[in-house]
């Protein structure tokens, strides 16, 4: 593995269909009807809308053998019209209904968690290794006949594990750990390698990134070592809506694609489901933009750990590095100050003035060679000001004074000089810098030259775009930060944009992607389903609702999910749960616990929030 320099991982064909996937075909996008499966025209006039906004795969809902029949209608009014897209069936917990879809259906995904095994009920069972054995046999036997379908119909497979829906049998061996997730999807693929069946696809996929970035890369390592090359699905599951949505999903999407991981990819979103596409498509172009690029030549440090990264070992500079939080720099230098409070940032670029407005919180930055006149400004104001100096202006380091030095540097700047002048000033406080195509790499190769050489001096990424449309923002950034926070190497984030969008906006989200990235929490937290032919409520108004009462709970988790296909599992680290339990019904969860069952929809809302008012976990927002 190139920490360094982006490719992306060699792996074999499978053919889908007309659209094959895998090798050196490009990253596939797809997504995923919420409809009811049974109903022809609703699931073609969504399809038509998912496959006209750009996507390869349409994936449906098949809960049941109607479900899965009706596919033969679906498939064939599409084909009519000229939509000869494939068509990918969703199944869980009957293996019959499997069977049934590999018929109709071009691929068909399977869930390791629930195909044979019981559904995961949080229950400590213990298996003896007789009978685990035994359980493990009946799981062969009965994939070999669903192979067996697949083979005569020329039918691919998806092997797609949720961390939200793994098996009790799993759980007692290996835990809630991307140790068991990976042995779950490893016991079907070798199952499918000793049946020399290779059009195969994998996921592996949870709503908290950093499993899921982890999981996807023990799996890769553990698939090398046995010699597989499968192509593997990306996904953040029930990333929810928004910004957060985006956020989320480039964030952990981005940081595989970016080592060179996943060759199609869903973006999993609580809205229309042809909105998924177009996010989907900005993050697989914006990696696609890497390929072939210079060379960095950066030396990947012995004691990181990249299947299982720790927080970088730092110096605690005030409230940068060391124990604390990662820190947001933003920039002021238009003088406007426009910011919401729940977002404010902790220091304040201003270059080299000081701003007509003063905020109170944050920190200011000033360029060194007006620092000291400038200081006494800022003081006089009551306000703390810190130097900045460039790469070009070490020998004035030492003269400075100041207790806490910010230091603007690209990696090919980290020059014996530079490398003296940081050991011999611990409080410097790196600002690191890129303009490389592949920016992450080069951040990468900072750090880690800094790790071979000893030091501890804390890192805040300066990420810079020219962006006049939010998405492209949100996706962008957080593609670029994601690898650097998931690896441990963020002590801050400092994105400056020169196009058209507020401060606000550009605040917002530098705090969405370290929260995405579960290094810091400014606000409450939702983990909601993207809906499908199995939701069993209005998901989106619900949301909308579920948001409305409870946005201003900082720090809550709050799952908002269809149906309990992965419900109760992928909000298990969240703090409540709100879960579709029958056609207009809804339980309610305080963690894996279930509180009630089969509420009336329209008594729901209110009774999550009694519930969170019960626990002391409410309290009024502040006018």
């Amino acid at each position: 593995m190139d920490l360094f320099n982006y490719s992306r991982r060699e792996t074999s064909v499978v053919h889908v269909g007309n659209v094959e996937v895998g090798g050196s075909n490009p990253v596939r996008v797809q997504s995923m009807t919420n409809t009811a499966t049974q109903d022809t025209e609703a699931c073609v006039e969504q399809a038509k809308r998912i496959i006209d906004a750009g996507a390869d795969y349409v994936r449906l809902t098949t809960q049941g053998i109607k479900e899965a029949e009706n596919l033969r209608n679906i498939n064939a009014e599409l084909r009519k019209q000229g939509y000869l897209n494939p068509l990918v069936a969703d199944v869980h917990f009957t293996p019959k209904v499997a069977d049934v879809a590999a018929l109709y259906a071009e691929k068909v995904r399977i869930n390791p968690g629930n195909y044979l095994d019981a559904p995961r009920t949080f229950k400590q069972v213990d298996y003896t290794d007789e009978e685990y054995a035994v359980e493990l046999q009946k799981i062969r036997e009965r994939l070999v006949e669903f192979l067996a379908i697949c083979k005569e119909n020329h039918t691919a497979i998806r092997i797609g594990v949720n961390h939200g829906s793994l098996s009790d049998r799993i759980m007692t061996r290996y835990g809630d750990t991307p140790e068991g997730m990976v042995e779950s999807c490893m016991e079907f693929l070798r199952v499918c390698v000793a049946q020399d069946f290779s059009d195969v696809v994998i996921s592996i996929k949870a709503s908290n990134t950093v499993i899921m970035v982890r999981t996807v890369r023990l799996l890769v390592d553990v698939m090398e070592k046995e010699g597989m090359k499968f192509p593997i699905h990306l996904g953040v599951t029930e990333a929810g809506d928004g910004e957060d949505g985006r956020i989320k999903s480039a964030l952990g999407t981005g940081t595989l694609l970016a080592d060179g991981y996943g060759d199609t990819i869903r973006v999993s979103l609580s809205e229309e489901p042809e909105l998924e596409i177009p996010v989907a498509r900005k993050i697989v172009d914006y990696i696609a933009q890497r390929a072939d690029h210079p060379y960095i030549p950066g030396v990947t440090n012995d004691s990181f750990n990249f299947l299982s990264p720790v927080k970088r070992e730092t110096t605690s500079i005030r409230n940068i590095g060391g124990d604390n939080v990662p820190v947001v720099v933003a920039e002021r230098l238009d003088g406007k100050f426009e910011t919401n409070d729940q977002f404010m940032p902790d220091y304040i670029y201003a270059a080299k003035s000081i701003p007509t407005t003063l905020e109170n919180g944050p920190d200011y930055i000033v360029d060194a060679d007006v620092w000291a006149e400038e200081k006494e400004k800022f003081e006089a104001a009551g306000k703390k000001c810190w130097p900045a100096f460039s790469h070009n202006q070490l020998y004035a380091v030492g003269a400075c004074q100041a207790e806490l030095k910010f230091l603007f540097i690209p990696f090919m700047a980290l020059t014996d000089e530079a490398v003296a002048c940081l050991k011999a000033h611990p409080e410097i406080v790196i600002l690191s810098q890129s303009n490389h195509p592949n920016r992450i790499g080069e951040h990468r190769a900072l750090v880690h030259q800094l790790m071979n050489e000893g030091l501890k001096n804390p890192v805040i990424f300066f990420q810079h775009y020219s962006e006049n449309d939010v998405e492209n923002l949100q996706v962008k950034s957080a593609i670029d930060m994601g690898a650097l926070i998931l690896d441990g190497l963020c002590d801050g984030i400092f994105l400056y944009n020169q196009g058209t969008l507020t401060h606000a906006q550009v605040d917002a989200t530098a705090f969405g992607i370290l929260q995405a990235g579960r290094v810091r929490t400014s606000k409450t937290e939702y983990i909601s389903c993207p809906g499908c032919g199995r939701t069993l409520f209005s998901l989106q108004s619900t949301i909308a609702r579920v948001k409305a009462a409870t946005s201003h709970l900082k720090g809550l988790k709050i799952g908002i999910m269809g149906c309990i296909v992965n419900g109760p599992g992928e909000m298990a680290d969240a703090d409540y749960g709100y879960v579709g339990a029958g056609r207009g019904k809804i339980s309610l969860y305080k963690q894996k616990e279930c509180i009630e069952k089969n509420i009336p929809e329209e008594e729901a809302v209110d009774k999550l929030i009694a519930l969170i008012k019960a626990n002391g976990d409410y309290h009024e927002e502040e006018k």
